[in-house]
């Protein structure tokens, strides 16, 4: 588990290359859901969601400790790819960045727009994580996992801010992809000492993390379809899992509809955008919403592809 002090030394890094983001609570938000509900804007990000941080953190460390070879290699569905091409850039570092076959084609671009190679392999996020491994291995690259120490240290500055600004949160939803961001949450709630209850979110599509929870045991799923792409995993990561079993209050599933429920949500009460990660929080809580008078949700990242976002808004759930 991290120290306060790691997790400052950390935001030292990540305000070199971005400000602190914001957190509201919007009255019409409120109204929707009977509750002052605060939103973490990850979505204000350069790259926008939470996980530049990470990429900032752990390229910073890879440049210091002189580790990074002759270039990086990772795999993605797009926010930690354009984390890593974002870091990258600051340090001269050749970036690779692995993405599934069909991809979305929005997070491809912006991907390469930050400097990045991209790489078109595998069915899914963990087909595509077993080739870039593989290119690691064959052009002598750095792989840069998805779940890592310094990943951790890095999102866990968002929890930090939205923790000290609001200390008297209940509870707070933040979904799960590999972890990262809800190891940081718990890291960063443990180290400020205080009691806020954290609820893990994941697609009904996709709840491998869920199923570990409940069974005690590494559950893998044979498939992970959800246009939620950033939940899309079908293997959890046993430290993660680790740390979700000993700081997390529980997990709970969204579906596809509830999330682009709450998408068309967060467009008309505050006219953010959200991505479906971004958004399963927020349709946790309105499923999920007895728990706490003074509930927070993270709102990871808004970078979801037009089409769909037109989808949404027209009153459908987009089939990925």
């Amino acid at each position: 588990m991290l120290t306060l002090a790691a997790i400052e030394d950390a935001a030292d890094i990540v305000y070199r290359s971005m400000r602190p983001t914001p957190q509201y609570a919007w009255p019409l938000l409120a109204e929707h859901t009977g509750k002052p509900v605060w939103v973490k804007h990850e979505n204000h990000t350069p790259t926008g969601a939470f996980k530049v941080r990470g990429g900032l953190v752990m390229l910073h460390e890879l440049a210091r400790r002189s580790t990074r070879g002759t270039g990086i290699v990772s795999a993605t569905r797009g926010n930690h790819g354009q984390s890593l091409a974002f870091a990258a850039s600051r340090h001269g570092i050749a970036c690779t960045i692995v993405v599934p076959r069909g991809n979305s084609t929005e997070k491809n671009a912006a991907m390469r727009a930050f400097g990045a190679e991209l790489v078109e392999e595998g069915e899914d996020f963990d087909a595509a994580k077993v080739h870039a491994k593989a290119l690691a291995e064959e052009r002598g690259l750095y792989m840069v996992p998805s779940f890592h120490a310094d990943l951790v240290r890095g999102v866990a500055t968002y929890a930090m801010e939205f923790l000290r600004a609001v200390p008297d949160l209940d509870v707070v939803y933040v979904p799960i992809g590999l972890g990262s961001g809800i190891c940081g949450l718990i890291s960063a709630r443990n180290a400020l000492g205080l009691t806020t209850k954290i609820i893990g979110v994941v697609s009904d599509k996709a709840d491998a993390y869920a199923r570990s929870l409940e069974t005690g045991r590494l559950t893998e799923m044979a498939s992970a379809t959800t246009f939620a792409d950033g939940m899309a995993v079908r293997c959890p990561d046993e430290a993660a899992l680790a740390v979700i079993r000993a700081g997390a209050e529980d997990i709970v599933r969204v579906s596809d509809d509830q999330v682009a429920e709450a998408i068309r949500v967060y467009y008309r009460s505050t006219h953010n955008l959200a991505e479906g990660a971004g958004a399963a929080p927020l349709a946790a809580l309105m499923a999920d919403g007895k728990r706490g008078e003074t509930p927070g949700v993270i709102l990871c990242g808004q970078n979801i592809d037009t089409a769909w976002m037109g989808e949404v808004l027209a009153g459908g759930t987009p089939s990925p």
